[in-house]
């Protein structure tokens, strides 16, 4: 565990919520920086300082560190959808590389010692082969996966120059779920991602799911992708800040993913599943940017590090997603030996 403590930056978005959980349990003190464009202050716990600033602030994030004796960063702050990066270039290359850049800047002014980055499986583009690994060409096809791309190269070459900064970058696969307590779950307002959009169907808070694209070189031509439970993520960036403090580990780069893909309509038969009722769903064009197929390879992570998921399975995730879902519309209907708090 490092000394000091640890920035989350966007810590009351989806990812970064959890994340501030798992480093809590793990007995770390945190403090979030977050603008609060995607993110809710709710997601924050109460007992967690949240300071309201753009990471591109550097004046706002140099007074952060220093007065809370911050050592560690885990960088989340970005925008993330594909279909609006493809739409809109210019706001993802603003806000998640040059705002990346003035971030990481303030950091080794800082003399922060650990850097953790929040990037993509969208780096890699349409993969040549499947699973994919970390060694894979690096070549994107859409904005998202290029602003991301960026900001890694960026750190590489900062790690590459001599700086004292020690570096992870984890690639996420599709990361879905909420914690099995029931302290946070997505709360991004017109999500786009598929599990919440169709939990969102389930308890009625939308009328019907669209599939974009039936027609991808697929089992069943939908687009193929690899699931990863978001409280299992949260672990990941746990281990991966503690791996750092190993001798050597001057740059990490990790998946993050199960290694096992399911099309659209998989994932949606386990939303029926966990519903127990059939989803409103409509059948669309296939969206820009959507590659037909990302599945993980993800050893090199539980190889290096020895993290081990614990909710590894797709009816989980959904149950887990389905019942944040029913929490936030007020209709939970706690089944008998669910968690507290649920």
């Amino acid at each position: 565990m490092p000394d000091g403590t640890v920035l989350v930056t966007g810590g009351a978005g989806f990812i970064g919520s959890h994340a501030v959980l798992a480093l809590r349990d793990a007995g770390y003190s945190v403090v979030v920086i977050d603008d609060l464009s995607n993110g809710v202050r709710e997601a924050v716990p109460d007992d967690v300082p949240l300071i309201v600033a753009d990471i591109a602030d550097s004046g706002a994030v140099r007074e952060v560190i220093g007065a809370h004796g911050v050592q560690a960063i885990l960088h989340f702050a970005g925008s993330v959808r594909v279909e609006e990066s493809v739409a809109d270039p210019l706001k993802y290359y603003r806000n998640n590389t040059a705002a990346s850049r003035t971030l990481i800047a303030t950091a080794l002014d800082a003399g922060i010692r650990r850097f953790v980055f929040s990037s993509t499986a969208a780096v890699y583009g349409i993969p040549e082969t499947s699973p994919v690994d970390e060694k894979a060409p690096t070549v994107p096809i859409n904005p998202y996966g290029w602003s991301k791309l960026m900001t890694e190269r960026m750190l590489e070459d900062t790690v590459a120059a001599g700086c004292a900064m020690r570096v992870a970058i984890l690639r996420y696969f599709n990361v879905a779920g909420a914690d099995p307590a029931g302290r946070a779950g997505q709360r991004t307002p017109n999500a786009t991602h598929l599990i919440k959009v169709a939990s969102e169907v389930a308890v009625g808070k939308r009328p019907a799911i669209t599939i974009f694209g039936t027609d991808y070189p697929t089992p069943d031509g939908t687009c193929v992708r690899d699931y990863i439970h978001v409280s299992d993520l949260a672990d990941a960036h746990v281990a991966v800040l503690e791996g750092l403090q190993q001798e050597g580990a001057r740059l990490l780069r990790f998946n993050c993913g199960y290694g096992r893909g399911y099309s659209v309509r998989e994932v949606l038969a386990a939303v029926e599943r966990a519903n127990g009722a059939p989803l409103e769903i409509r059948e669309g064009p296939r969206r820009a940017g959507d590659p037909p197929a990302l599945v993980s390879d993800a050893g090199a992570i539980r190889k290096a590090l020895g993290w081990q998921p614990r909710l590894d399975d797709l009816d989980r995730i959904v149950t887990d997603a389905l019942r944040w879902e029913r929490h936030l519309a007020g209709l939970s209907r706690v089944a008998e030996g669910s968690p507290a708090g649920d």
